[in-house]
């Protein structure tokens, strides 16, 4: 459970570490009309064409500090959040038979005229109010939506009574709820100030990151600006793929441990740190990582003060997952584990027995057993490799137009004035960020070139950067994304580089300026290798 907790605590860092600080995001928004009246009471909405609204409700909060019962790490208090009002609405698409809540939080002063609607995390469509806390004491009014299903782990809704995918649910999931919540949080805003937002933004990191990507594929005048990060797209794909080194371990019949495994990690690092001329510990680019796993065989560790030798069978383990899914004809499905990320997904427990086995991670066996496979109790152990490729087919021809997330064609998005920015870290553990690379790749191919595409969509690699930045990483991660979207949207100030920082585990503060893509950072051979002013970026030797 505590490592559950942990890698779902993707979403929390969204709060810390992406929004504006507020003597910056208060001070530069447009502002409500001079002498706006506030009403926080149940305001008109009609919604989207095909939707009902069910019931709307409004109270008004006193702020202070904020308790928060649900969170990936369980529940937080957030302090100083400003006095509010919270208006609750049901939404409904007649016939349908669901029911989706949208919350809007405003804050009766200081409000810059901005709205922020914030993303999920997992299979939870949005926020429990940690993130809607930390937008509106940031001077945003602030929105989320569950689109009617479960929380993170909960895929309870999958299944309908006869056994059948619940078509409905998974379309409010995969893209209908957010657009509705755009349009009606907009009435809401307009109701309770008086005044429409000047500006609206969409913030969200894993699955956020992947509903940021939705709209702006399909409803491209929703938002001024979405900053999607570590965006779960190619979900149909990249769910099964990352049940593959759970697949491996089983089929090899080999479970090395974590400390096994972080062996062949630290390994790789030290190999491969000086390939991008960095000396910074970090491995720059994983693709450009070829550290051969078997170089460690007949190596003793200490693991927890026992030794352990490292055998071929776990080196070919290893060997696997790095190289990512295939088929048994040997052609590549997806992109492996990035080298140098951790084997969070190869993660073991000790059965009845005494014996290691594997011990998938929720997110892919669920929608593995769920979704494509119909059976929830599914014993996932048994899946041969044939078998795996099999059902990776079959999630692409069942999905990809429901949930993939990766029409390339952003056309109506540019010429509605919208900007994307998106940051994934390259030591990504869940969602292998070569993915999102080859998407801004299509994207260049269809769109006229990357300097056509950088007018309205940036990318920002992060090395050595573990999913959403929320789990202890090496490599510095962004300190503002936020902003300087703001900066591009309002004041047209497209970032060429973003502001990244960590604090390594010795306590020593590392800066950089992430790099837009496809440029990369090279160290000028003299500074500080833990200072941003060290580095430049420059044009990749190998693209």
């Amino acid at each position: 459970m505590r490592r559950l907790l942990t890698v779902l605590a993707a979403v929390v860092p969204l709060a810390a570490a992406v929004c504006l600080p507020a003597s910056a995001s208060a001070q530069t928004g447009p502002g409500p009309r001079e002498g706006a009246p506030f009403r926080c009471s149940p305001v008109s909405v009609r919604g989207p064409a095909g939707t009902a609204v069910e019931s709307v409700t409004a109270r008004s909060l006193p702020g202070g500090t904020v308790h928060v019962d649900i969170t990936p790490t369980g529940p937080v208090d957030v302090p100083d959040v400003p006095a509010y009002c919270e208006v609750v609405l049901t939404l409904t698409h007649p016939g349908a038979g669901d029911h989706e809540k949208v919350t809007v939080w405003l804050p009766r002063t200081g409000w810059t005229g901005r709205l922020q609607t914030v993303g999920g995390s997992a299979y939870a469509a949005g926020d429990y109010g940690q993130n809607l806390a930390d937008a509106i004491k940031h001077g945003y009014a602030a929105a989320t939506t569950d689109a009617g299903v479960g929380g993170y782990t909960d895929t309870g809704w999958a299944l309908d009574a006869q056994g059948d995918v619940d078509r409905t649910l998974l379309e409010d999931f995969a893209s209908r709820a957010e657009h509705d919540t755009a349009v009606v949080s907009k009435e809401v805003v307009a109701g309770v100030y008086g005044t429409p937002a000047g500006y609206s933004y969409f913030n969200g990191c894993s699955t956020g990151g992947r509903q940021g990507y939705m709209e702006a594929q399909r409803h491209p005048d929703d938002y001024d600006g979405i900053l999607a990060d570590a965006p779960a797209i190619n979900w149909d794909e990249f769910e099964v793929a990352t049940l593959w080194p759970q697949v491996v371990m089983n089929n090899e019949h080999t479970f090395p441990s974590q400390c096994e495994f972080n062996a062949f990690t630290a390994a790789a690092v030290k190999a491969c740190d000086m390939l991008d001329g960095n000396p910074d510990g970090l491995i720059g680019d994983p693709g450009d990582c070829h550290y051969d796993p078997r170089r460690l065989v007949g190596t003793t560790i200490d693991c927890e003060g026992t030794p352990v030798t490292v055998t071929a069978a776990d080196a070919a383990v290893v060997r696997k997952i790095w190289d990512g899914p295939r088929t048994t004809s040997g052609r590549q499905l997806w992109a492996g584990l990035p080298v140098g990320a951790s084997f969070d997904l190869a993660a073991t427990r000790t059965a009845d027995d005494g014996t290691s086995i594997g011990n998938p991670f929720p997110v892919p066996a669920q929608w593995v057993a769920d979704f494509v496979l119909k059976q929830p109790a599914y014993d996932l152990t048994t899946l041969t490799y044939d078998r795996f490729a099999q059902l990776f087919r079959q999630s692409e021809a069942e999905y990809d137009r429901i949930i993939g997330t990766d029409d390339p064609d952003l056309t109506a998005f540019r010429a509605s004035g919208g900007k994307l920015l998106s940051w994934q870290g390259q030591a990504d553990q869940y969602i292998p960020a070569q993915g999102t690379v080859d998407y801004r790749e299509k994207v260049d191919r269809l769109m006229g070139g990357t300097g056509n595409v950088d007018d309205f969509y940036r990318l920002f690699l992060a090395p050595g950067v573990t999913h959403c930045a929320a789990t202890p990483t090496s490599g510095p991660a962004p300190t503002d994304a936020l902003g300087a979207l703001t900066e591009w949207v309002e004041h047209g100030k497209a970032p060429r580089t973003l502001s990244a920082a960590a604090t390594l585990p010795d306590g020593r503060p590392v800066t950089r300026e992430l790099c837009r893509y496809p440029e990369v950072s090279r160290w000028n051979g003299h500074g500080d290798p833990a200072s941003a002013g060290s580095y430049r970026c420059v044009a990749p030797s190998r693209h």
